[in-house]
């Protein structure tokens, strides 16, 4: 099965031909008149009026609906630090997943260092040309700075997906999981297996949501992270308990919920049987997650879980929000992807997975039913009410929270 991905995978990719996406013509270039439009002389006269006035890049070039997908190589999903050439084929596929859901454009764009300086320099330098600039596959704690420092100095929105898209959607599904568990975010013990860029920005999203941080216990390769340890970074200690408990076995004692952004099979029968009655878990490593499935479901029935594969119920995907998120913050200029534009979308999928299913989305994925439950609490990907709906909540909570420079057009 491997080989037969394996083969079929890089078929994929090279054929008919290499990669996956490619640019197109948007104007008519069928006459001399067209081309002397199109490019000289009269390409001179949206050059002067950019010149008096930049904001009309967006009225005279794709600067509004393009995207940089940028990358140092150095967290390729699930494979590491291979570079910033190997990271290529994840931009363009994350370019697919844009265009695809949300028909936004993308560059992608790989960057050879990984000094965080030259990093910077790199994307300020080359933001005029973008609406937006989505971070990708970026070592913590690295992605913390750039981000933070490239967000104060550019008026486009940046957001590092690693963090906010994988926040977002951990933060709906754990909304309706709570909710069907008979359990409230602000009571729950919390663990959290990981603490790298997606785990620390979903516990920041947690706490805006309600959780209490005396609840939250993250746990990285060393431990808890408590405040007796003197290996921590300013990220970490911002989430350190004043705790004797120091392994992921004592963190899951009477733990609620469970989520993991790890490694396979780090969360045994045994730390599960442990848990609080009707515990949630979402074991979100990829490709093998935290527990399998399987037998998670078979050591507790009173459990509700999620995984990152697709062939399973309730995948926690990021494709459920990027897209979406700069959907909506393009579409009215914000300046910036905050956190009330998040916390919109959280809320936003929530509500959608507890409508009914349009047929349409059952035909897609070869369903008879689908309802609102343990085996679905998160929306389907393939589902058209998320680019009917999404989007235009993030632009009016862009709009209600004083970042956007355009009103709703819709």
């Amino acid at each position: 099965m491997i080989k037969d991905l394996r083969h079929d995978a890089l078929q994929y990719h090279a054929e008919p031909k290499p990669g996956k996406i490619a640019l197109h013509i948007s104007k008519p270039t069928n006459t001399q008149r067209d081309l002397s439009l199109a490019y000289t002389p009269g390409v001179a006269e949206p050059v002067k009026a950019i010149a008096a006035n930049p904001e009309d890049a967006y009225r005279y070039t794709s600067k509004g609906n393009l995207v940089a997908v940028i990358s140092d190589g150095s967290a390729i999903l699930g494979l590491g630090n291979l570079g910033a050439l190997a990271s290529k084929p994840v931009m363009e596929g994350k370019g697919v997943l844009f265009k695809r859901f949300a028909d936004v454009d993308v560059f992608d764009i790989e960057v050879a260092t990984q000094d965080v300086e030259e990093f910077i320099t790199v994307v300020k330098n080359i933001a005029g040309t973008f609406g937006g600039i989505n971070l990708e596959d970026i070592s913590a704690p690295r992605c913390f700075e750039i981000e933070k420092r490239l967000q104060a100095m550019l008026d486009i929105p940046v957001f590092h997906d690693d963090q906010h898209g994988t926040a977002v959607i951990i933060a709906a599904g754990l909304i309706n999981a709570l909710e069907i568990q008979g359990k409230t975010i602000d009571q729950v013990k919390i663990v959290c297996l990981g603490a790298g860029a997606a785990g620390i920005a979903s516990m920041n999203m947690l706490t805006a949501l309600g959780a209490k941080k005396e609840n939250l216990f993250m746990v990285d390769s060393k431990g808890i992270i408590h405040t007796e340890r003197s290996d921590l970074n300013e990220y970490k200690a911002a989430y350190a308990q004043n705790t004797s408990l120091r392994t992921l076995a004592d963190a899951c004692t009477g733990a609620d919920v469970f989520i993991g952004l790890s490694g396979p099979n780090l969360l045994t029968p045994e730390m599960l049987k442990v848990m609080a009655d009707k515990p949630i878990v979402f074991a979100l490593s990829n490709p093998n997650p935290e527990i399998a499935r399987d037998l998670a479901m078979q050591t507790r029935d009173d459990l509700i879980m999620a995984t990152g594969r697709s062939d399973y119920p309730n995948q926690i995907n990021n494709v459920l929000g990027f897209p979406f998120l700069f959907r909506g913050a393009l579409d009215v200029r914000a300046k910036c992807i905050n956190t009330e534009m998040l916390v919109a979308a959280v809320h936003g999928l929530a509500k959608l997975a507890r409508e009914p299913v349009p047929p349409a989305v059952l035909e897609a994925y070869n369903l008879e039913s689908l309802e609102f439950g343990k085996e679905y609490f998160i929306p389907k990907p393939l589902d058209a009410r998320l680019r009917e709906r999404i989007p235009a909540i993030v632009s009016q909570a862009a709009i209600d929270s004083g970042v956007a420079r355009l009103e709703l057009l819709r």
